[in-house]
Formats: C-alpha cells, sequence, structure tokens
C-alpha cells in the first residue's frame, strides 16, 4: 500500500465531492456515506473494485446501506467482504452478506426463498415471526454452497497475537433483590415504593429484567431509574480494587449503568473517562486514564485501544454476540503486549445467565462455520502440491 494514494471520502458534502473527483488509486468512504455515494454516482458507477470492511455490518437486508450496495452490485466487477463475525444471530445473518458477493447465485436471488429453504419460524406470536431456526440439513447444505468464496483466516494463525482470558464472575443478588427479580419476573409486574413496574410484552420483561440483573431499572415511560439492589456494582468496585492500579475498559449496557458506574468511579478517586471522541481515545492510549467507560456499540468497529491496557470488564452483557466479540477486539488485536482478560460480572439466576449462555451458543454455530471455510484453505493447499 506504500506505493498507492489513498484518499478518505469524509468530511461536508463540499470535501467529499471534491475529494472524490482528486486522482487517486484507492478511496475510502465509511458505512454512513454509502447510500449518498451510490445516489451520487447512480449508474456512472466508477469503481471497477469494492472492499467492504465488517461485511456483516450489511446483513440486514432492509438496511439503507445493503438496498443501495444492491443496486449498485451489477455494476462492480470485484468484490471483496471482510468480517469477524459473519453469523452473529445464526446461519439467516448470511442471506445479505453472500448476495453482495454473488448477487444470489449460491443461497437463492430473494431472501424470502432463502428463508423458505433453509428455515422455519422459531419464536413467533401468531402470524409475527420473530426469529427463524436452520432445518436439519440446511446448516452443511449453506456451508458447501459458499465454500468456494468464502475463506476464513484465523488471526492467531497469522499473526502475533496475545493470549486470551476469559474471567466470568457470578454475583448473588441479596435475598430482598432476589424476592423482587422472581416477583417481577413471575408476574410481569413489581411494587417499588410509590412506583409501580408493569410490563404486557415478553420482550419489554426481559429487558427490564436485564437492567434489574445490573441493579437499577427505568420508571415508567421515563428517563429516571430507580435503584433496586448494588450487588453488581459492589462487585465491581472489588473487581477494579483486585486490579490493584491496572487500567480497565469498561463496558456498559443502559445509561443508568453509566451514571452508577461513574458515581462510584468518583468515590474510589479514580481517573476516569467516558469514551465519546478523539481526545478521550488518545487519553486511555496515553494511560492517563485508570477506567474507560464505553458503551459497545460505540467501540465495536475500528478503534485501536490496545495500548491503554488489557483488562476488559463487562459490566452488563447485551445480546448481540457483533457487539461483544467487536467490543473485545478493541483489546484483543495485534500489537497488544500484554494477555487480555476478559471479566464478566453475571448475575446468578437472573437473565443475565440466558444472554452468557445465547452468547455462548451463537459463538459455536459461527465457530463451526468458520473452521469448514478454514478447512477449504487447507485443502486447496493440499491440491496445489
Amino acid at each position: 500500500m506504500k506505493n498507492l494514494r489513498v484518499i478518505p471520502v469524509l468530511g461536508t458534502l463540499k470535501k467529499r465531492i471534491k475529494n472524490l473527483n482528486t486522482p487517486s488509486d484507492v478511496y475510502v468512504i465509511n458505512r454512513e456515506n454509502i447510500e449518498w455515494l451510490v445516489d451520487y454516482y447512480k449508474n456512472d458507477w466508477p469503481f471497477d473494485m469494492v472492499v467492504i470492511d465488517e461485511l456483516s455490518s450489511f446483513k440486514n437486508a432492509s438496511s439503507k446501506r445493503f438496498k443501495a450496495m444492491k443496486r449498485i452490485r451489477p455494476l462492480i466487477k470485484r468484490i471483496i467482504g471482510l468480517t469477524g463475525t459473519p453469523a452473529p444471530n445464526g446461519y439467516i445473518d448470511l442471506w445479505a452478506q453472500i448476495y453482495l458477493l454473488d448477487q444470489g447465485e449460491r443461497l437463492e436471488p430473494y431472501i424470502t426463498h432463502y428463508r423458505q429453504k433453509y428455515f422455519e419460524p422459531d419464536k413467533r406470536n401468531k402470524d409475527v415471526v420473530f426469529s427463524y431456526k436452520a432445518k436439519d440439513y440446511a446448516v452443511e447444505v449453506i456451508k458447501n454452497k459458499i465454500s468456494d468464496i468464502c475463506i476464513s483466516l484465523n488471526a492467531k494463525d497469522y499473526l502475533n497475537m496475545p493470549k486470551l482470558i476469559t474471567d466470568t464472575k457470578y454475583v448473588k443478588l441479596d435475598e430482598k433483590a432476589q424476592f423482587g427479580y422472581d416477583t417481577f419476573e413471575r408476574d410481569m409486574f413489581l411494587q417499588l415504593d410509590d412506583e409501580e413496574l408493569d410490563v404486557t410484552s415478553a420482550a419489554a420483561l426481559t429487558n427490564k429484567l436485564l437492567q434489574f440483573s445490573n441493579g437499577a431499572v427505568y420508571k415508567q415511560d421515563s428517563d429516571e431509574f430507580l435503584e433496586v439492589h448494588k450487588c453488581k456494582l459492589e462487585a465491581f468496585q472489588e473487581l477494579v480494587e483486585g486490579l490493584q492500579g491496572q487500567p480497565a475498559l469498561v463496558f456498559y449496557n443502559f445509561k443508568h449503568d453509566l451514571y452508577r458506574l461513574e458515581k462510584v468511579l468518583k468515590q474510589m478517586k479514580l481517573k476516569t473517562g467516558v469514551l465519546k471522541s478523539s481526545e478521550d481515545i488518545a487519553r486511555w492510549n496515553n494511560r492517563e486514564l485508570d477506567i474507560l467507560l464505553a458503551h459497545p456499540a460505540s467501540a465495536a468497529y475500528g478503534l485501536n485501544l490496545q495500548d491503554g491496557g488489557n483488562h476488559i470488564i463487562w459490566f452488563g452483557l447485551n445480546w448481540s454476540l457483533e457487539l461483544y466479540k467487536q467490543a473485545n477486539a478493541r483489546l484483543y488485536r495485534q500489537g497488544q503486549k500484554e494477555t487480555v482478560i476478559i471479566h464478566q460480572l453475571v448475575a446468578s439466576g437472573c437473565m443475565d445467565e440466558n444472554v452468557l449462555w445465547a452468547l455462548e451458543e451463537k459463538d459455536t454455530n459461527q465457530n463451526k462455520l468458520l473452521e469448514v471455510l478454514k478447512a477449504r484453505i487447507k485443502k486447496v493447499k493440499e491440491e496445489s502440491i
């Protein structure tokens, strides 16, 4: 790449247009501007090759970015997609990504055909289907169909990667908190002082129970919250104290998590930052912070945070395997000089355990897919000898 001229297509409309009209070998644009780029060129698409980093961010066939790329796809002579999480929610996520590679040749030209052929409804409410599960024969067929255009490269096989340790700490709620949790889970209703928590759907209950696991719950139709226990917060404080001054990147799930974490860290007199800008990244990487607080969605892609520390703390997990793995990759990446330790605070007997199980199950399925694709590389190498 040292002999190629690279121009970023970012900034204001005027600046983007100017950069596109500046001679270059490679033009780099973010996902947020894909739709604009397609509309700007329309059928006069000038790029014969397109490389999509984090291809899984195009997995939603209903998204504007996918529809924009689909519209321009016939004009692209060569396309490459890169992702570390090709199927974060199962094989249903593959259709849109593979379509951008082969325009529907391998996994059907329409996602409705793909679903009908390889999947059956899983979670549903009458006629509304919330998720799909693969039919018994589907997984092997899908893997075989895409194996000629997909390969898997494990960073550990090609790069000098650090060691990785996962430390799951189970947090037991006190008797009062556990009784309140169990009551709320059973009745979908809970009286807390003068406030009532009342939910009418399983999805809403799941979200409230995750909040409860972390120690606070939003009031009904409000941004205000009620603190229901300090068990996980106390476990977090004990964990941080146990690091004995080593910095930690802390991922939170809800805004009230952030508020409560900042409050306890201030009491601990630790230098704390919240990931919002390049200045926060610089302070972290320069080892000016003891704790960097971040929501996984704000640290999912492209950020290099490995110079700031080697400890990750998940105060609250969420359901997205993609966000989970991408967030961990901010420290577990090339250039990290120390063993990366991922600490997970999980409330025992609560929704936290379900989320952890779901992440592990998704990861198992995804790893099976990657292993099959990886085996293709070995086969091709053997056949070429």
